[in-house]
């Protein structure tokens, strides 16, 4: 196997192991999360964020999305093929139905990616 064919096929298998993380949710069952009957009855009681807490948590995504968008802005343009692929990997689990947060979220990351391009022209 020539060492193009290896590389291909080395990202192909981490691509794959993170996607198949990403499906199960970082180790629910086949059904989604918590599908264990014994689990479910030991669920807790989760509060309600309170208005500060949903404040903090939107500052937090802008700036992650912002230090994405740096460095998407600094990436290759193989990296940033595979940023704009990778949105096409936001799915249901199989029997599902797409529900719009999750064709918002695809969207959003391919968008991402277009607003780090306005750096990477001012270069």
């Amino acid at each position: 196997m020539s060492r193009e064919n290896s590389d291909i096929s080395s990202e192909w298998n981490l691509r794959q192991r993170a996607l198949s993380r990403w499906d199960n949710e970082g180790g629910a069952g086949p059904d989604g999360p918590d599908s264990d009957p014994a689990r479910q009855t030991e669920r807790i009681a989760i509060p309600d964020l309170t208005n500060a807490e949903l404040v903090t948590l939107r500052v937090r995504v802008i700036a992650l999305e912002n230090l994405m968008i740096s460095i998407l802005a600094t990436a290759s343009d193989d990296q940033l093929r595979l940023a704009r692929e990778m949105a096409g990997y936001i799915s249901p689990r199989p029997g599902f139905t797409l529900h719009p947060l999750t064709i918002h979220a695809a969207a959003h990351m391919v968008d991402l990616v277009e607003r780090a391009n306005h750096f990477r022209d001012s270069e």
